[in-house]
Parts: structure tokens; sequence; C-alpha cells
């Protein structure tokens, strides 16, 4: 008969632990490279899709006429009187941990002359403005907009053989912070005007990147111009990462030293390809506008594999 394994041979800390590592030296780069053109669809494909590895991608844009055309005054000009849907948060934060809540934005209808009123110093508002809704908000609330860029990225379209879910508008304050968290999108991140500065964890450092469940709540702006936090009584509880990687508590969470953060600044006219999966938190320079393409992602074995290591982990956890 065959060598029963001891419990010490297969503790699922460690097993989680060397299934992260040995993934990380596998596919997880140093830092994020840089191409000096768009990779052909076959090159995008086998070369960073398929191993899920990030890239800066340069020289990607030049065509859209965007890049020359979208400032601050150009879109007051163009769509000013518009309408959009903004995200008001007191401290920049939208969708983060706050307490024991989970707090999404309260959400106002404002015309964007507004917002960039605000963004210029010309007018004040309660809290932190963010333009972010991202169901396709672009094509939906500001139309007029997309003569001046593609409506996909071709050779993305074809390299993953479907067109984008969703094409996203974005615009705010420097405030105005991304928490750390995760999609099931294949994201293309163009910046048109201004830089996102990205902190990055691959897939594999799940296990060493904690989450909670937390009561759902929403910010709404009181007529004194004071937030307060509305619970959403019909909601279920939200599993987010309470965890700042700017400033981590590693008394609270030390398996987090032990995560393989990268970080990038993506400026104007550069594309990140941002792999389905990967954790990301994003701050800005103020008054930054950028447009994001979202493909839906391949639910395949590499899919599989992740969730393998997330039920380990979740699994250590609870042990």
């Amino acid at each position: 008969m065959g060598q029963r394994l001891s419990a010490a041979a297969f503790s699922l800390p460690t097993t989680t632990t060397r299934l992260s590592l040995f993934f990380s030296e596998l596919s997880v780069p140093l830092d994020v490279p840089y191409l000096d053109e768009p990779p052909t669809p076959l090159h995008f494909y086998r070369d960073w899709v398929c191993p899920n590895r990030p890239c800066i991608i340069r020289n990607a844009l030049k065509h859209w006429s965007a890049l020359q055309k979208w400032s601050l005054p150009y879109l007051r000009a163009t769509v000013g009187s518009t309408e959009v849907s903004v995200a008001v948060t007191p401290d920049g934060y939208a969708d983060a941990v706050r307490g024991d809540r989970f707090v999404m934005p309260a959400e106002r209808r404002l015309p964007l002359s507004y917002v960039l009123d605000v963004l210029e110093g010309q007018a004040q508002h309660p809290g932190v403005l963010y333009v972010q809704k991202q169901c396709s908000n672009l094509p939906t609330e500001l139309p007029q907009l997309l003569s001046d860029l593609e409506p996909h990225v071709p050779w993305a379209s074809e390299a993953l053989g479907k067109m984008p879910d969703a094409v996203n508008f974005w615009l705010g304050e420097a405030a105005a912070v991304t928490s750390l968290h995760k999609d099931h999108y294949e994201n293309l991140y163009c910046v048109v005007s201004g830089e996102k500065h990205f902190l990055l964890h691959p897939p594999s450092d799940r296990p060493f990147i904690p989450y909670e469940l937390y009561t759902p709540a929403t910010y709404q702006l009181t007529e004194e111009g004071t937030f307060k936090m509305v619970d959403e009584e019909a909601m279920e509880k939200v599993p987010w990462i309470p965890l700042d990687p700017l400033a981590p508590d590693l008394t609270q969470y030390p398996s987090y030293s032990q995560a393989q953060a990268l970080r990038c600044t993506v400026r104007a006219g550069e594309l990140l390809y941002l792999p389905s999966l990967w954790f990301h938190h994003v701050q800005q320079s103020h008054g930054c506008i950028a447009v994001n393409f979202w493909y839906d992602m391949e639910y395949d074995l590499k899919y599989s594999y992740f969730q393998l290591l997330d039920s380990l982990t979740k699994a250590v956890v609870l042990d």
C-alpha cells in the first residue's frame, strides 16, 4: 500500500501559499511591461490574454481625435448641457468599506458643465465628485463624444472574438479613489488626458488578500450638505476587501506582506491591458479623462484554477 500523507504534508495554508507562489513565479512580471505599438490579435491573445499578464501599450490611441480634442473646455462646449450620473462621496471612496459597512456612493444627475465648474474651482459641491457610472455610460449618456474615438479596440475584439460588453467614461477629482477589487472582465483602459495610477495584484495573490462580509449601505446627501449612511436592508451582505493597499494594517492582516503588488502609471495616449480577475486600486490626476472597454472573460480552465484558489483560501479562513 502507498504511504499515507501526514497532516503536516497537506497543510491547507501551506498548499494555498505554494500554489500562489508557483503561479506568481511562472507568469507574474516584476513590473508591468510596455509595448511601443499595438500587438497583432494573435500576439495579444498568445502573449498577454492566455497567460493573464498586464501590459501598457503606447501609440494604440494616436488615431483617436479625442487625444487632441478632449479637454475640460472642449467637454464644456460639446456636452456641457448634458446631464450625467455622478457618484458623490464624502472622502472620494465609492464602493468601499467604511467601518462595518460596504458603502456605495450617493448618485446625482448633474449637468456636466457643473462638474467641470467644480473641477476648475468655479463652484463648490459637498464631497468628492466622480463621473464613473459603469453601465456603458459613454454611449448612453454622452453619445456626442463617440465620433472622437473608436467604438471598440479592433485588435482586442478580434483576439477575444467578441465586442465589448461596456464602454465607460471616467472624469473626476484627484481625491476620487477606486478601492481594491477585481472584475470578471478583460479591461482595456485608455487614458485620454491626465494620468491614472494603478496598484495591481495578480489573482494568485488571493490567499494574502482579505475578504469580509459587510452590510451594504448607501451615502445620502442631506439638505445641509452632510452625508449619512443608509443601510440597504433588502440586499444581502457584500464580500469586499477591507484592506487599504497604500497603508496596509499588517498587524490585522499579516498575510498581506506576502502579496506581490505591481504599480504603474498610465499616461495620456496609453492603454493598459488589465487582465480579468486582477485586483486593482486606482488613483488619478485632477480632471483626468479616460475611457475603458470591458470584454467579458472566458470561463475556462484558468478561471477554474482561480476559483479553486479562492475556495481553498476561504477554507483556510474558516478552519
